[in-house]
């Protein structure tokens, strides 16, 4: 019996329509026509021989062997994909040096960037983790090829990666109460901060009165003053530490805006190497990030 080789644009396909649940969203995310679409889902049910979606209500739901096949998916495409990077990014030459905030300095960025060393071995890529307003100011200098920040999308140069809602954040184990008349402790950055005067100006808006109890200029320190009881803060959830806790309406607090993500390349000519990473930061950022 000769065992048939998946489809691999159907494979891709057949990932989005389950994130989805329904071919059509799935064909007007691809951009392609629904019947393209259902034959290639027909195609790829003919080749493991077995129905991979049921109906569930208007939507889709994979059957026992589409839950099978969607794990293999994965790491075929993975593979495919990491293979393809690596012969491409091999001819790729230069040094990239990116500027990265403390939110993500721990999470899922340093292992796309070791994944990019490993796929593109003729790129040094030099590392800088700062704050936001810092980050800018050495882009602008020339000290910094590449830099993804904060609140910044009205800059000419920002290309947009996802919108994060801030949240107040707060010690685990500690149940916040607000006292009328007893103000809200704060711990915050020191000033410049779009953080700082966000949560400033709910508090005021809501009548909620506040001193601040701790700053810092260091990302590391804030969240060790949160974790001690010193003062509750606001930022995102990317890279919260396990000590720490989302607060809100809950808590009597009052509702954050969001904050956009933005990659900054300060309108340089784009060489090879920092194309690819941009490509790959991007790629990450909207597989990390999506809501």
């Amino acid at each position: 019996m000769t065992i048939p080789n998946l489809d691999m644009d159907a494979l891709r396909t057949f990932l989005v329509a389950q994130q989805l649940g329904s071919l059509n969203r799935a064909a007007e995310r691809i951009g392609r026509s629904q019947s393209a679409v259902s034959q290639q889902m027909r195609k790829l049910e003919a080749q493991v021989g077995e129905p991979l979606f049921r109906r569930q209500g208007r939507g889709l739901a994979l059957t026992d062997s589409g839950e099978l096949i969607l794990s293999y998916a994965h790491r075929i495409l993975d593979l495919n994909d990491e293979a393809v990077r690596a012969v491409r990014g091999a001819s790729v030459e230069g040094v990239v040096r990116f500027g990265l905030p403390g939110d993500f300095a721990e999470t899922w960025l340093p292992a796309a960037l070791g994944q990019f060393k490993k796929t593109h071995p003729g790129v040094r890529v030099e590392v800088a983790v700062e704050r936001n307003g810092v980050l800018l100011e050495r882009l602008d200098r020339g000290e910094l090829d590449l830099v993804l920040v904060m609140g910044n999308e009205r800059r000419s140069d920002a290309e947009p990666l996802a919108l994060l809602p801030m949240t107040w954040i707060g010690p685990v184990g500690v149940d916040l109460t607000l006292t009328p008349g007893l103000a809200l402790d704060l711990a915050l950055y020191n000033p410049p901060c779009f953080f700082r005067r966000a949560g400033i100006e709910a508090l005021d808006a809501a009548g909620i009165s506040w001193r601040l109890a701790y700053t810092t200029a260091s990302l590391q320190s804030l969240w060790s003053g949160v974790a001690a009881g010193l003062g509750i803060t606001l930022r995102t959830a990317a890279g919260l530490p396990p000590s720490l806790k989302r607060l809100g309406a809950k808590e009597g607090l009052p509702p954050l805006p969001s904050v956009a993500l933005c990659l900054h390349a300060g309108h340089r000519d784009t060489p090879p190497a920092l194309a690819q990473l941009k490509r790959v930061v991007t790629e990450c950022a909207g597989a990390n990030l999506a809501a």
